[in-house]
């Protein structure tokens, strides 16, 4: 099993905002240092709580601060974006990176960034997110004069192409034939975990979904997988969790459920958005519990891994045995302006002390 960390980011309204991007930039090196080997980073527009409108333009800070680590965008939301300004951008940071970059992609979660650029038929999103990527991967393949028509994109350059000066010509990533593609799953038994398994894309599950709904996405994963006549491959599904550990079960679980802690915030902050967009069925263990019953501490105890070093890795590997079998175990990072060190020193006993015990665990199997 490898590691990884996963930022909405998500922070509190009241911080600095520039202050947040070095806090972040923080988190990454910080990674990098550890051994855990991938940093996804997400993208919202209309949110002061995720604030990264350009996850390339905030990573390309933490290429020269970093040398192992892969850099990926956990996610473009494509329907946002014209795809020709995605291929160029997303080419030029795999240059940038040599190669450390995995393109996540998706259709986005926010309604705010829906209505911002047009995008509130959710028919539509999925759409015009399949189209944007068949074109972005057509501009990777090919070369001038591009002619390219869809439902929702059309694309021409015929003039002026002059080759040798370049122009008319779209980069190519550094990447062959291109980077990694990666697609984002959060509701259960989702349409787009199938389409991420025939396409041959990998899988990043959210953090902030139940067991049974992790679970399906490797089920819809491998469906699609076998429909394409490809094996399924456990080292390709990236799972993300909130994950607290400390030198005490007692001392995690105060981490986790102090009211003043970055957790509590979190998980009050995804139950109002997912509230407003009548969407909250994705953070119930049970899908059928009323609104009314669910509380706040209930969400943490479902969805957040705590404990010591040596409880944390049983729960783990316990949690895996449920869900199937993820190679790789995506850390979400809460905000740190409160109790940093305990966060600091949670990441750091995840990769020194309770990796080692999964990979011992799974090595004795």
């Amino acid at each position: 099993m490898e590691l990884g960390i996963f930022m909405m980011p998500l922070h509190p309204p009241h911080r600095n905002v520039t202050e947040t991007f070095e806090e972040d930039l923080d988190k990454i090196v910080m990674a990098d240092r550890l051994g855990y080997s991938e940093a996804w980073v997400g993208q919202h527009f209309t949110a002061s709580t995720e604030p990264v409108a350009n996850p390339f333009s905030f990573m390309a800070a933490a290429i020269p601060q970093t040398k192992q680590i892969k850099l990926c965008t956990g996610v473009i939301n494509l329907p946002c974006h014209h795809p020709a300004t995605v291929a160029a951008e997303a080419a030029q940071f795999d240059h940038m990176t040599r190669g450390r970059f995995i393109f996540g992609i998706g259709p986005g979660a926010l309604a705010t960034d829906f209505q911002l650029y047009g995008n509130e038929e959710g028919w539509a999103r999925l759409r015009k997110c399949m189209e944007s990527i068949d074109v972005i991967t057509r501009i990777w393949a090919g070369g001038p004069p591009y002619d390219i028509k869809g439902e929702f994109y059309a694309i021409t350059v015929d003039k002026n192409i002059v080759p040798e000066l370049g122009t008319g010509y779209m980069p190519k990533p550094y990447q062959q034939p291109h980077p990694p593609i990666a697609c984002s799953l959060m509701s259960p038994s989702p349409g787009l975990g199938k389409i991420t398994g025939e396409r041959g894309w990998l899988p990043v599950s959210a953090n902030f979904i139940p067991a049974y709904s992790v679970a399906s996405h490797w089920t819809k994963y491998a469906e699609g997988c076998d429909a394409a006549n490809r094996k399924a491959e456990p080292a390709d599904w990236r799972v993300s969790r909130n994950i607290i550990v400390a030198d005490t079960d007692e001392e995690a679980r105060a981490i986790v459920f102090d009211p003043k802690g970055s957790l509590n915030y979190y998980f009050s902050y995804l139950w109002k958005a997912l509230s407003l967009a009548n969407y909250t069925l994705v953070l119930k263990a049970n899908p059928n519990q009323p609104d009314a019953e669910v509380t706040l501490d209930m969400l943490l105890e479902d969805l957040v891994i705590y404990g010591s070093p040596k409880t944390v890795a049983e729960k783990i590997a316990a949690f895996r045995a449920t869900t199937g079998p993820f190679g790789r175990l995506i850390l979400a990072m809460p905000d740190w302006e409160y109790n940093r060190a305990a966060h600091e020193k949670s990441m750091t006993l995840l990769a020194t002390e309770v990796l080692p015990k999964l990979r011992k665990a799974k090595a004795a199997a």
